[in-house]
């Protein structure tokens, strides 16, 4: 208690509604050392509001499950402290920007999931059924690309940070198209699915090269650099008739 009486308390608006109507509603919460945004809401719904939703999971930034906008940032919950991103002892807090909104800061991220879909950001066989495990040496370059690219968990921030996206509802947006790049890196993989994704409307030659996606990215993945890899190699494809 006496942290509490130390430091005036936080006002934190939080947004509170759904897709067809909301508002921002502020709360005044505790201001602790040390708390993270994620205490912050977890406060709210405990004391104040027991019906304000919000997802969480693991709490220790491994799922990616709570991520929000922050002051006007996407980022995690459970990894921004709320004495780092407080103006003035005030956090604005909203769903991701560019995600339909269920309830309060709930999105649905289905469409999100889809375009990993369209994008084929998934592993295909360029073979048969091998009887044995495929060994790919770790200083192989195409594993090297892989690896770099790979430990996307599909938060949603770059999505979220991302103007294009905003912009253009075609595009299949850089988490997934990052998992594309990372699929084709795989030597054991048929390679053409990928770059037939990424040539289609709203692939990678859509975007601008802005850089927030990089910005933004929590594990530290240079999706500009993946996705600019696969304008390479799908327009290098294309000159060769190879798509």
């Amino acid at each position: 208690m006496a942290d509490d009486a130390a430091s005036p308390p936080l006002t934190v608006a939080i947004w509170r509604g759904d897709a067809r109507k909301g508002s921002l509603v502020s709360y005044r919460v505790p201001n602790r050392p040390g708390q993270t945004i994620l205490d912050v809401l977890t406060w709210v719904q405990r004391t104040a509001e027991p019906g304000l939703a919000y997802r969480f999971a693991c709490r220790v930034g491994m799922c990616g499950s709570c991520a929000l906008t922050i002051n006007g940032l996407p980022r995690w919950a459970c990894r921004t402290r709320a004495e780092a991103v407080a103006r003035d002892n005030r956090i604005e807090i909203r769903p991701l920007r560019h995600f339909p909104v269920i309830r309060d800061l709930v999105a649905d991220v289905e469409a999100f999931f889809e375009r990993w879909q369209r994008a084929f950001g998934r592993f295909g066989p360029s073979g048969p059924e091998a009887t044995d495990f495929a060994r790919i040496a770790p200083d192989d370059p195409d594993r090297r690309a892989a690896d770099a690219a790979i430990e996307c968990i599909g938060c949603g921030i770059c999505f979220a940070a991302c103007d294009t996206v905003g912009a253009n509802p075609d595009y299949l947006g850089p988490a997934a198209l990052n998992r594309a790049w990372a699929a084709h890196n795989d030597s054991r993989d048929d390679r053409r699915a990928h770059l037939r994704a990424a040539v289609q409307n709203g692939g990678a030659h859509t975007c601008h090269s802005q850089g927030s996606c990089r910005r933004v990215c929590p594990v530290g993945r240079d999706l500009t650099r993946s996705i600019a890899g696969l304008k390479r190699k799908s327009l290098t494809a294309a000159l060769k008739g190879k798509l």
